[in-house]
């Protein structure tokens, strides 16, 4: 496993570690700086969209997250300055240098120079002095008018706006540009960005319509909130009114974010650029930089810093995310070119610097000498429902995940299915991305794929329709015992044929604390017959052996399974006609197809229908956290005229090392056995003791 000294080693507790860390990344990107400074180009030959130059700036502008934060404190020694940022110096110098040989060129029509020009503008406005005041008046001049390149040009309407608005300030605050000359330009992208708002503090991606809806990190930690922060705290004096609201929304956002982390510190990974890995965090550095008090249960500096060092500490443990060279991989929790995205060169991942924004405030801040809390409790709170994106968190204390609907990108990017459209996205099991059209290349992990041509195209959700909350109950004999929030949605997978398939997703309940429930009505609403192919996934998991990475035992029936290693966590398959369940030392995942007590069926009955449990062995390297894997699928063949129900049941036990929680093969095999019942019945049945319903 490769590791980087500084950062694997690392136990991230305090300022002085914090800093470390940021110092070992810088180091190992020194010996691919460019002689002038101006560039790094890792010894990579990938390429993206956009020219080799502007990948090269990438590589310089976003080592300067770090950078800029660490000289604002002057937080390292006069050998490091020498070695590590002085060059950083030269390299703004010599890169808007016209005449220079590492020139980096002008802003073109949506230009990726758009992008590292916010990052060079926060170092300008976090050290000016290095950066900016420190340069010749040549050079001082060449950056100016190097970043006022950025203005007059189209632009995304996205959070790309934000890198604009960054930039003027820095043409405003450090190189002494008149207010006036940018102000309208400032206004205009954020009160264009103001419409991106949605409630409870999010924003989405752009604007949120019918045309495309995202609402994933970069609403938060990537982009813009993060940047709203930084713009709070350094526009204070020339926008205060506006600052206000930034952290206003800040607070309301922060109240449902921290859910999205675990308690060992990893994040849920969902939507796009998952290659910048910590920047999962840069919403809570933001947060101690700007220096703002968060309502309960954030109400402690000790909260934040726990959010902030326990997400480092869990991707310290991750050393197969660097190169030999120590340098970050394109991928999550090791190299995966299937999940990157199209702007991703070999330096993109740097942009997961961001996080290290804390180092900012000084030592005796009440953030560093706060002692370190764990994540907030949720007071009983099982499930959440998140409106503004379209989630619902779910945290049993034995796994971690979110419910996901109605999300997709506007535009195309790899695997934007798998990103944003899957019904599941778990901190621990992670999720996967296609490598081909083959079912087990699509790797259908917590998705439901269908093909109506025998298996040879499949499709899976994505622009689904009519997406909205609704309500199921769970009920004993004599009381309704727990409202649950549910996540429904209709999709129609094709445009040359007449179905329309309606799922509920219901999520984890008291009763039924591992398991959460897909109910898909598939509608045939034309005269003809349709015959589909079904694929029901559930969360993909390590399928080798802990061992020797041997292949994982069949158990012959459940009996076999709970006498299996008494005391011990099982490895092995139980497969049956009815589900399947998969035990690694990653903990367990299956998914069962279950009936439902209800009315005659809508429309005429199917007049084929067989059903059966298959353990899927997708392509390696499909999943973003091990790169072999196994899924527990339910396979359908079903012929549709009217209206048929597929209804499941997904099962999942996290298998943590730091889990306060440890489970025999007997507990597995109770709790594999004691399946959801769900009842479309009114009163559900006098010989139901619990079951739910769907309101």
């Amino acid at each position: 496993m490769p590791q980087l000294a500084g950062f694997s080693d690392n136990p991230f507790r305090t300022r002085s570690d914090f800093r470390n860390a940021s110092i070992s990344l810088l180091r190992a990107l020194k010996q691919y700086q460019s002689p002038g400074g101006a560039r790094i180009r890792l010894p990579l030959v990938t390429g993206t969209h956009f020219d080799d130059v502007a990948a090269q700036l990438e590589g310089y502008a976003r080592a300067l997250w770090a950078v800029g934060t660490l000289l604002q404190e002057l937080i390292i020694d006069h050998d490091e300055y020498s070695a590590l940022f002085e060059p950083y110096v030269v390299g703004l110098a010599n890169g808007t240098n016209p005449h220079h040989p590492e020139y980096w060129q002008p802003v073109v029509l949506r230009d990726q120079r758009m992008v590292e020009m916010e990052i060079i503008a926060f170092a300008l406005l976090a050290a000016p002095e290095h950066l900016f005041h420190s340069q010749y008046p040549d050079a001082k001049k060449n950056i100016t008018n190097w970043l006022k390149t950025i203005n007059g040009k189209d632009f995304p309407v996205t959070n790309w706006l934000w890198f604009r608005v960054t930039t003027n300030l820095a043409l405003v605050k450090v190189c002494g540009v008149p207010h006036a000359e940018v102000v309208d330009a400032m206004k205009a992208d954020l009160d264009t960005m103001d419409q991106f708002y949605l409630d409870e503090g999010w924003a989405a991606d752009g604007i949120w319509s019918d045309a495309g809806r995202q609402a994933d990190y970069y609403s938060g930690s990537f982009a813009i909130q993060f940047s709203q922060l930084i713009y709070a705290t350094m526009a204070y004096d020339i926008d205060p009114d506006r600052c206000e609201r930034f952290r206003s929304k800040a607070k309301d956002f922060a109240v449902s974010f921290w859910r999205y982390f675990d308690v060992n510190g990893a994040a849920i990974p969902f939507g796009r650029s998952l290659s910048y890995r910590f920047a999962f965090a840069g919403f809570w550095s933001a947060v101690a930089f700007a220096e703002l008090e968060l309502p309960a249960p954030l109400d402690d500096w000790g909260v934040i810093k726990g959010l902030l060092l326990r997400h480092f500490r869990w991707w310290s443990k991750h050393g197969d995310m660097f190169n030999v060279d120590g340098t970050l991989t394109i991928g999550f929790t090791y190299p995966n070119m299937y999940m990157c995205e199209d702007y991703n060169s070999p330096q993109s991942p740097y942009w997961a610097l961001k996080s290290f924004l804390a180092l900012g405030l000084p030592e005796d801040h009440p953030f560093w000498t706060a002692q370190e809390k764990p994540v907030p409790r949720s007071n009983g709170q099982l499930v959440v429902p998140i409106k503004p994106p379209m989630h619902i968190i779910c945290d049993s204390g034995n796994h971690h995940f979110l419910l996901s609907m109605g999300q997709y990108c506007p535009w195309p990017i790899k695997a934007t299915e798998a990103k944003y459209g899957k019904y599941a996205y778990s901190s621990h099991f992670g999720f996967s991305v296609p490598t081909g059209t083959l079912i087990q290349q699509i790797a259908p992990d917590n998705t439901l794929a269908l093909s109506k041509d025998g298996g040879d195209t499949w499709r899976v959700p994505w622009k689904v329709e009519d997406h909205k909350f609704g309500t199921a109950t769970v009920r004993s004999k004599v009381e309704v015992t727990e409202n649950l929030p549910t996540l429904n949605s209709v999709w129609k997978p094709w445009r040359d044929a007449d179905i329309e398939v309606t799922t509920h997703l219901i999520p984890p309940s008291k009763r039924w604390p591992d398991w959460h429930v897909r109910i898909h009505q598939i509608r045939n609403t034309s005269p003809n017959e349709v015959s589909i192919h079904c694929v029901q996934g559930g969360f993909a998991i390590q399928g080798r052996g802990s061992s020797k990475g041997e292949v994982l035992a069949t158990f012959n029936n459940k009996t076999s399974l709970a006498t299996h290693k008494p005391k011990s966590f099982p490895e092995g398959i139980l497969e049956s006609l009815e589900g399947v369940l998969i035990c690694s030392d990653a903990g367990s995942s299956g998914i069962r197809l279950i009936d439902v007590l209800r009315p005659q069926e809508v429309g005429s009955p199917t007049s084929k229908e067989s059903n059966h449990a298959q353990v899927l062995k997708p392509d390696a390297n499909t999943n973003l956290m091990w790169q072999r894997t196994l899924i527990p699928t339910l396979r359908s063949e079903i012929t549709v005229r009217g209206s048929k129900f597929l209804v499941s049941a997904v099962f999942a036990l996290a298998r943590i090392s730091d889990s306060e929680h440890t489970y025999s093969s007997l507990d597995i095999s109770k709790l594999w056995e004691d399946v959801p019942v769900v009842s479309a019945i009114a009163g559900g049945g006098d010989e139901l003791e619990w079951y739910i319903t769907l309101d």
